[in-house]
């Protein structure tokens, strides 16, 4: 039998984690003396340890770490939890990225004048046009290549003729601005007839005004964009009558590099 600082320094779990692993249930001593109250651990709990610094390594929660111990033994049931968790890490890996890069491009922005960037804002007709279109509510605003994948895989077989040039918009069919579960279509402008398929409907979409400003690079310069266009419709007395929608220049799908993105804010509007 050891003692609790022998089986801590074993285990190398704290003592006082030890302590609370034995309150709640998680890794309770082999033998507690009912004078002393000393915990004593049988050798056979050292892998037992193991197991739980190596869950609590992965992430995984002191309730979840219990209830993976059960099935431990299991290695389809164990095989799934850390399925689970592992795209779970991997979500929150792509949400650090994110972060990173607004921090990055922050720090690059300190005390440039880009900051203060003057967008142009042209008001100009959408045309007549006839398009591929998929809509559907995915998860979030930075998960649009879902739709995407979904439309050329879909007419994969079709051998579709884009316009020239190609015009491939999202439209931000929420009446706000959404955290989660956002109702976005896509639209690929292309020429000739096609039957639709499960999630692909072709379209024509009348002509119709609009308030657009282009900028070149990241994502998160779309706040700037979006001032500089409430500002010219205040000055010039129009109003927004319909969804949001992004035209993609240089889209995500051409460059890996984000500042090579040339992306085309547009706002359906009308004469207040």
């Amino acid at each position: 039998m050891l003692k609790i600082g022998d089986f801590s320094k074993l285990s190398r779990i704290s003592i006082r984690m030890l302590r609370h692993y034995d309150q709640i249930g998680l890794l309770i001593p082999a033998s507690t003396d009912p004078f002393t109250g000393y915990r004593y651990y049988s050798e056979t709990q050292l892998p037992v340890a193991g197991r739980i610094a190596a869950l609590k390594d992965m992430g995984f929660g002191l309730t979840a770490i219990a209830e993976l111990l059960k099935n431990y033994h299991d290695p389809e049931a164990l095989k799934q939890y850390l399925e689970i968790k592992q795209l779970e890490v991997q979500e929150q890996a792509e949400e650090a990225k994110r972060r990173l890069q607004l921090l990055d491009t922050a720090i690059r922005r300190l005390g440039k004048d880009e900051l203060m960037m003057n967008y142009d804002v042209t008001k100009k007709i959408m045309p007549k046009r006839y398009v591929a279109s998929v809509r559907m509510v995915i998860p979030a605003y930075h998960q649009e290549h879902i739709l995407w994948n979904t439309l050329y895989k879909e007419t994969a077989a079709m051998n579709l003729q884009e316009e020239e040039p190609c015009c491939g918009l999202a439209l931000f069919l929420d009446e706000g601005f959404s955290d989660g579960e956002v109702d976005v279509e896509i639209q690929l402008q292309v020429k000739g007839t096609y039957k639709d398929t499960e999630h692909v409907k072709f379209k024509t979409v009348d002509a119709f005004e609009i308030a657009s400003a282009t900028y070149q690079g990241s994502y998160e310069k779309i706040t700037e964009v979006n001032e500089a266009v409430a500002k010219w419709l205040c000055d010039n007395g129009y109003e927004i009558s319909g969804p949001s929608f992004c035209i993609y220049h240089v889209s995500p799908a051409q460059t890996q590099n984000p500042e090579e993105l040339v992306t085309e804010v547009c706002y359906p509007i009308k004469q207040k």
